[in-house]
């Protein structure tokens, strides 16, 4: 059976005015009488309207909806940042349409487009970490406003919401130095990854800084780090002749498997091995013993990303500077690094 909508029209009818009248009431315009808008209102309450908002973005060139596309929205890291962007745009009075791409290239460009197609006024991305070639982003950014965060690209020439990969990851590889470990380990992923590079690269600087030598055979580097290649290349680590006294993981998943693994092996945390991971998701208290980190304020990182992104789309004719806004990170020491 056809489901009856409640249109303008049908309203218009019932009330023996137009359609632009009631409208207008119903967009409290200050022409229309009070007593107009009253009665409009209390109609389309009883005939249970509700307006077609991508029908009202039409007319009015804004929808007043904002699209995010992420790689995994059950990352927590990334939820936290969702739960920014949420409460910053119900704040600015803006609705949100998430989507994920799940690291998948032709998923994310499938998302840009479907964004663009329901109007969305703005974009918030992070890229997928396999993302190489940019066309499509940069066509994107020719037609909306868009601000990339978290995963973002020089390529790109957009206002990007990051934090400063590279001076957090030095603030935890000198943190291990500062406990006296010299033999550092790191878990990455491959060259590929713009923020594994860039955490490497504070790694790197921390060593020279230090005066300590780059031992290859202790940088491990995977395709997808997670809990069970944390675990494999802590079992690689572990079975070196000369093994590190400390190991800095790129993530807290990681960690949290190479926790697992010495713990297995009886390996004394941080006594033989201090372990130090990055971002402070909810296990790295969990875990026994607690993981040292890096705190990412991922709710900080979505409310500032929403406001850039409001920003440029009431600027007229999209006349934008592109910059890059960095969020402060803090170090989080806990058991795995330093005993009281």
């Amino acid at each position: 059976m056809k489901k009856d909508v409640t249109t303008l029209k049908k309203i218009a009818e019932s009330l023996n005015l137009s359609i632009s009248t009631v409208s207008r009431a119903l967009n409290d315009h200050q022409d229309i009488s009070s007593q107009t808008k009253e009665k409009v209102k209390k109609l389309a309450k009883e005939m249970n309207y509700i307006p077609n908002i991508f029908a009202k973005g039409f007319r009015q060139h804004r929808s007043n909806i904002i699209g995010v596309v992420v790689s995994n929205v059950t990352h927590h890291y990334t939820t936290t940042i969702i739960r920014g962007i949420l409460e910053e745009a119900a704040a600015r009075g803006y609705r949100v349409i998430i989507s994920e791409s799940n690291n998948d290239i032709e998923k994310q460009t499938e998302m840009l487009n479907t964004m663009i197609q329901f109007g969305v006024d703005g974009i918030l991305l992070s890229l997928s970490k396999l993302t190489r070639d940019v066309d499509n982003v940069l066509r994107t950014l020719n037609r909306i406003p868009l601000i990339l965060f978290d995963k973002v690209s020089s390529k790109i020439p957009c206002t990007q919401v990051v934090i400063n990969d590279e001076e957090a990851a030095f603030d935890a590889v000198e943190h291990l130095i500062n406990i006296g470990k010299k033999r550092i380990a790191i878990i990455k992923e491959f060259e590929f990854s713009y923020n594994s590079e860039k955490r490497f690269a504070g790694y790197l600087k921390a060593l020279k800084q230090h005066n300590i030598p780059l031992d290859e055979k202790i940088v491990l580097s995977c395709e997808d780090i997670n809990l069970e290649e944390g675990k494999r290349m802590t079992n690689i680590l572990l079975s070196l002749k000369e093994r590190p006294d400390a190991i800095f993981c790129i993530t807290d998943t990681a960690a949290i498997g190479c926790i697992k693994v010495l713990k297995k092996f009886n390996v004394r945390i941080p006594e033989e091995i201090a372990v130090v991971g990055f971002s402070n998701n909810a296990n790295s208290t969990i875990i026994e013993p607690q993981l040292t980190t890096i705190d990412q304020p991922g709710n900080r990182i979505g409310k500032t990303a929403v406001h850039y992104l409001i920003e440029e789309i009431d600027t007229p004719n999209n006349v934008v500077t592109s910059k890059t806004i960095e969020i402060k990170t803090n170090l989080i020491i806990r058991d795995s690094t330093y005993k009281v």
